[in-house]
């Protein structure tokens, strides 16, 4: 655990402290900065894979400072928010932050949350480093989307979701090719082997993939749609 560098950006310097003292007794490396843009300098001179960000700072503030990070990083970043910065916050999460904390808090609610990021973010840099040999051994993998051609299973965020022979084939198609987009006729001769005649059915099997994989079917998130042409799954 000792090999991760977690950035606390915060101005009120007991905060900041004590923020430090929880972390370290965790075994984390801790690099503190007192505004956006201590905390920008801080990210370009030191290898971070987590930043706990204040919103309200001087010079640069968190949000803004979130903004400019993402453009190059995506490491987690919690926000550290007062109930009166509800605005601030909701707007940090749109632009990229992972998680948030309230002030006043919990220092084993702050250290669940670093923990809980830390983990995901380490198995997406593992995938990420792994995904050419895993895809050599037929398991293709798309933000939280997962399928594995040898043991039929698809897995959501980590949960195994039930898909019928057919649509697991379409669901492979599209994660197999990410990016390229098929007609319905194509996904209909590829799947059914067979001269497509009535491509009806394929439209009635995307649904029913996009309702066992999106949390929101109409706003998909893999399952995208694109008008005249057919279908697609990006990488994300």
């Amino acid at each position: 655990m000792n090999s991760y560098n977690i950035l606390v950006v915060e101005d009120e310097k007991e905060i900041a402290e004590a923020i430090e003292i929880y972390l370290l007794n965790q075994g984390y490396n801790v690099i503190k900065a007192s505004n956006g843009l201590e905390g920008l300098d801080a990210i370009e001179k030191n290898d971070i894979h987590l930043a706990i960000v204040d919103i309200m700072m001087p010079v640069i503030d968190g949000v803004t400072m979130i903004m400019k990070l993402r453009e190059k990083y995506d490491f987690p970043v919690i926000i550290l928010s007062a109930k009166s910065e509800e605005v601030d916050k909701i707007m940090g999460l749109n632009i990229g932050a992972d998680d948030y904390v309230n002030k006043p808090f919990k220092p084993l609610e702050l250290l669940a949350r670093v923990n809980s990021q830390l983990r995901r973010y380490t198995k997406y840099l593992n995938l990420v480093e792994n995904n050419e040999s895993e895809e050599k051994e037929g398991v293709y993998i798309i933000g939280g989307l997962e399928l594995n051609e040898n043991t039929k299973m698809v897995l959501v965020d980590g949960s195994a979701v039930k898909l019928t022979p057919i649509e697991f084939k379409i669901l492979n198609l599209l994660m197999k090719n990410p990016g390229r987009v098929f007609s319905s006729e194509e996904i209909y001769e590829k799947v059914w082997n067979e001269s497509a005649i009535n491509t009806d059915t394929v439209m009635v099997h995307i649904r029913n993939i996009r309702e066992k994989i999106e949390l929101d079917s109409k706003n998909p998130k893999y399952l995208k749609v694109v008008w005249g042409i057919g279908y697609k799954i990006d990488k994300i």
